[in-house]
């Protein structure tokens, strides 16, 4: 009696963002079989929703297909589902509907949100930058002002309309000020009558003591003056304090504004949670060396949701 053939390994992979994909593309020829989960059912170039947001691309040039990016690797089964749990025991991934996905490895590459550092409530009116309805969200709010302000009579509430506010000055921040300011100053002139858009005023707001912390401090204060000779006003060493319908409040003083952009943190999506595994107060869990969840060699973390151990690192 011959015996039953062997199953193939099973990968897991949730999340096909650049983490998830690559996981994908170098298991290629792997005898293996994968499962990938994600919770849309399109892989996004977050680098560029910046664009999108003020209208300088199309939704469709930054995000694809996911079934499409994968349609010549039949081993692959892509899955349109939400995972709210991981159970580790049984090695079973837990969908929101009420379904599970086994595994003998399992890739978490969830990625992270904008955080609000224990203030939720201001996201209504500081929206951030993470998917594509944030970004189509920002664009509109960013042209309706515009709009708006060519109607508007009062000039306290013109000027009101015409201020932009982006809290937080990483590269989203940076990118997104500098791109609203140019848009103001060359591109929406010729299409208005009652205003002079060029009149914009673009505030990059940051708690820190220089845009682009992360970056030398060359390249630092070289995109401050860059942000500057557009017209930009960079406010350094000013923490935010409020945010509301009417404007923000940082360093205790006030700016009316009727839009703002929030891109002043982030939080990891909640894998640790998940596997009640210990992380940073982004939320990432923290891991070995490999990759590897500490005590379970079958689980990796990868992307922003993971932060490695410094002793994995020595």
């Amino acid at each position: 009696m011959s015996e039953a053939p062997q199953k193939p390994h099973h990968v897991v992979i949730v999340g096909a963002g650049f983490g998830g994909l690559e996981t994908a593309f170098r298991l290629a020829g792997a005898p293996v079989t994968i499962t990938m989960i994600d919770r849309r059912n399109h892989h996004l170039f977050q680098p560029l929703l910046y664009q999108v947001a003020t209208a300088s691309l199309a939704t469709s040039e930054i995000a694809w297909p996911i079934r499409y990016l994968l349609r010549d690797r039949p081993e692959v089964t892509t899955l349109f589902a939400n995972v709210n749990g991981v159970d580790p025991a049984g090695k079973r991934v837990l969908l929101e509907d009420g379904g599970a996905v086994s595994y003998d490895t399992l890739v978490l590459a969830t990625g992270a949100r904008h955080a609000y550092f224990g203030h939720d409530e201001w996201e209504p009116f500081a929206p951030g930058l993470k998917t594509l309805e944030d970004a189509t969200t920002l664009r509109r709010r960013i042209l309706v002002a515009f709009e708006r302000a060519e109607r508007e009579t009062d000039p306290e509430k013109r000027a009101a309309l015409l201020t932009f506010v982006i809290v937080g000055a990483g590269p989203t921040g940076v990118e997104m000020a500098g791109t609203i300011a140019d848009m103001a100053r060359d591109t929406l002139p010729p299409d208005f009558r009652n205003i002079d858009t060029r009149k914009a005023r673009v505030v990059l707001i940051e708690a820190g003591p220089r845009v682009l912390a992360g970056f030398p401090e060359d390249l630092s204060a070289y995109a401050q003056r860059s942000l500057e000779k557009l017209g930009v006003e960079v406010l350094t060493n000013t923490p935010v304090e409020l945010c509301d319908a009417d404007g923000v409040v940082g360093a205790g003083k006030r700016i009316e504004a009727r839009t703002i952009l929030w891109a002043a943190g982030v939080q990891a999506a909640p894998v640790a949670k998940w596997l009640d595994a210990e992380k940073d107060r982004a939320g990432r869990i923290k891991v070995n060396a490999d990759l590897t969840v500490p005590g379970d060699p079958d689980i990796f973390v990868v992307g922003d949701c993971a932060t490695v151990l410094p002793a994995a690192l020595a």
